[in-house]
């Protein structure tokens, strides 16, 4: 997203909207339980409760402020839940209590109006987390570094896992890259990560080397993956097939039974 504004995009979901001809996500007709919207500044304190949920070596807020704020070649999505969850399943799904504060007047809420109340001043609450912030159950990135999109970064709260939502994610940013003129995507991946590997090799990414000891956290090796061109015949064909059926996967009766198992209301 090319700063605050993302010019390019609508605050609807990338379903709902049209870039430069390309139809983004899944259509918003097809009533998913799931939809992908560029990042806002409001959405990072839970995208920081799913990055800390995802990796060894989180990201700090900050750095996500200064993607959306400075990064021009940066495009940052979140997918975000649309159906209503219990109070208890938010606290790990990415939407978490640690970054809220209660609605009802007692807990920080009620003290602080009976601190501020009881000097005589203005009772001013702070301000609760938007709605839609805390519906976020995962994040993915891009830069666009000449007509390569490298993927920074993609991940699902654990509550979320196994549902398609990092599939979601990942087309939205094949979606996302065509529209600004991409050929190619690139990303790095753990050699232990076969899960998220496979999932790049369904796309048609090919490992194309390895950057050895890359994550510091435990020097592991990262395998260097490559899409096909993104404009190709193949590709494309690829893409649309996978569209089709994870759209169908998602609005399906098992899909909807796995979410009201983990405490959703969908």
């Amino acid at each position: 997203m090319a700063g605050l504004g993302c010019s390019q995009y609508t605050s609807l979901p990338l379903s709902e909207t049209t870039v430069e001809g390309g139809q983004l996500a899944i259509r918003a007709e097809e009533r998913q339980p799931f939809v992908i919207e560029p990042m806002e500044m409001d959405d990072i304190p839970a995208v920081m409760a799913v990055e800390r949920q995802s990796f060894t070596m989180p990201w700090p807020g900050n750095a996500y402020r200064r993607e959306l704020a400075e990064n021009r070649l940066a495009h940052y999505v979140v997918a975000r839940r649309t159906f209503p969850v219990a109070r208890s399943e938010e606290d790990v799904s990415g939407g978490d209590a640690s970054s809220t504060v209660p609605s009802e007047p007692g807990g920080l809420r009620g003290l602080w109006k009976r601190i501020v109340g009881g000097l005589g001043g203005p009772v001013e609450l702070p301000a609760l987390e938007d709605e839609r912030s805390r519906r976020v159950v995962g994040y993915a990135g891009i830069w666009l570094m000449v007509d390569e999109a490298h993927v920074t970064t993609i991940a699902v709260a654990p509550a979320y896992r196994g549902l398609g939502v990092g599939e979601l994610l990942l087309l939205s940013l094949v979606d996302i890259s065509r529209s600004i003129g991409a050929q190619y995507l690139t990303l790095e991946v753990r050699v232990s990560n076969t899960q998220a590997q496979n999932l790049y090799r369904k796309y048609l990414f090919k490992e194309t080397g390895v950057r050895r000891r890359y994550y510091s956290d435990n020097n592991e090796d990262a395998l260097i993956m490559w899409s096909d061109p993104l404009e190709s015949p193949g590709f494309l064909a690829t893409v649309e097939e996978h569209r089709r059926a994870l759209a169908e996967r998602l609005r399906s009766p098992r899909t909807l039974a796995e979410l009201r198992s983990r405490g959703a209301q969908a």
